[in-house]
């Protein structure tokens, strides 16, 4: 069987804690670095678990939720 480089290559959405919010822009902490997240597309407020995507966070998630997928990825 043989694949092409971009047939094996796939996105990941990685949970990070929102630390503050400011004009739909969240600063987000993902295991000790901190990006700037637009959270347009969800209902989240500071101290939330968001995954997020391509600088926007997709779904808000409960706080087990988030500190179990954060350790998943260490």
């Amino acid at each position: 069987m043989h694949f092409e480089f971009s047939e094996l290559i796939m996105c990941l959405a990685y949970p990070g804690k929102i630390k503050s919010i400011k004009n739909g822009l969240a600063t987000v902490d993902f295991d000790g670095i901190e990006k700037e997240v637009n959270v347009s597309l969800v209902d989240a407020k500071k101290g939330d678990y968001v995954i997020v995507h391509a600088g926007f966070a997709i779904e808000v998630m409960d706080k087990k939720t988030g500190e179990d997928s954060q350790e998943i990825f260490k």
